[in-house]
């Protein structure tokens, strides 16, 4: 087997994030569900985007978020994701490049426009999030350069790309390609909604071994299992998964394998500003550790630095290099 060109390549959706506070009461009079994600259509997006106060624009989308994670830990990382030939998709292609990021899609000629997110953070930090996944949904197997997966380490596939048909099938695709080339593949289950939405059909890529790798924060860990006790979640979790990753918020994270369940505790933080991508972040540490051979707890701490980084601003992106932050603090790759 030849050595990886990439350490992760990751599969999903292409979106700009639309960042701006809010107060709960705007959730409530606008029928949000804090805390959640809510997918709607492009009438929907114009009228929440004519609601809420002064945004900030900046690219986004779960995967494509630990994408750049990798990359600013200094990875080789390249992303697969449809946008348009529009002004937001030149902006996405603009900012992934620009961080360092391999990205060679071809945007979509016709069709909806470029996914957006519009995200509501409320005083507490927590974010409400509103997508239309325009372009996204168009990302087909055709998209997926069989080359490009092979010559990945870890090809990691968002959860939410279960939801269109055709970006579901590109999944599967890319997935068999990875184990035809004997490299890993992650899932990360994205959200508690999705996981209730395809909740057999996550456990069946889990159990089948498509996925070697499942990423979830214990909401989405719960949902699965459809229990209220995470202990007995993390268990059926042991038995059904290689190797998994739950994140816990403040009380650190749990990494499952065969042998047991681990726990790492959670980097110091001053203030929570934002805790847009905290779970896109943490992937990104864990998979740059576990790429280059790093054991479960050294990849735990990374990814909990690369989380404790992200939501002490605004934005789902690292705003220093995760890299030198790493070396800071003992943990240089």
């Amino acid at each position: 087997m030849s050595a990886p060109r990439y350490d992760v390549l990751g599969i999903g959706n292409a979106i700009v994030d639309v960042i701006a506070r809010a107060e709960d009461d705007f959730l409530a009079a606008q029928g949000m569900h804090k805390g959640g994600m809510a997918l709607i259509d492009e009438a929907r997006a114009s009228a929440i985007y004519d609601a809420m106060g002064p945004a900030t624009e900046s690219s986004g989308g779960s995967a494509a978020n630990t994408i750049v994670g990798v990359a600013s830990f200094g990875g080789r990382a390249a992303f697969v994701g449809k946008v348009k030939d529009d002004v937001l998709g030149k902006a996405f292609a603009h900012d992934i490049r620009a961080a360092r990021v391999t990205f060679d899609t071809k945007p979509a000629t016709e069709g909806p426009s470029t996914a957006r997110c519009y995200i509501m953070v409320t005083p507490d930090g927590e974010r409400t999030m509103n997508t239309y996944l325009g372009a996204a949904q168009d990302l087909k197997p055709s998209d997926i350069d069989e080359a490009a997966v092979a010559a990945a380490a870890v090809v990691y596939l968002e959860g939410y790309l279960w939801d269109p048909p055709k970006a579901k099938e590109a999944f599967v695709k890319a997935a068999e390609i990875a184990h035809r080339n004997n490299r890993k593949v992650a899932l990360t289950l994205s959200d508690s909604f999705c996981v209730d939405r395809y909740r057999g059909e996550f456990l069946d890529l889990i159990r089948k071994g498509t996925v070697d790798i499942v990423f979830a924060n214990e909401h989405e860990l719960r949902s699965l299992y459809e229990t209220a006790d995470f202990d007995s979640a993390a268990k059926a979790l042991r038995g059904d998964a290689k190797l998994a990753v739950v994140t816990r918020s403040e009380k650190g994270c749990v990494v499952v394998t065969r042998d047991g369940i681990e726990a790492v505790q959670a980097m110091p933080i001053d203030k929570v500003v934002d805790v847009t991508g905290a779970g896109d972040l943490f992937a990104a540490g864990f998979l740059v550790g576990h790429s280059h051979g790093k054991d479960h707890r050294t990849s735990a701490r990374l990814g909990a630095l690369a989380a404790a980084e992200v939501i002490q601003h605004i934005g789902a992106r690292p705003a220093v290099s995760l890299k030198a932050l790493a070396a800071e603090n003992g943990l240089a790759l």
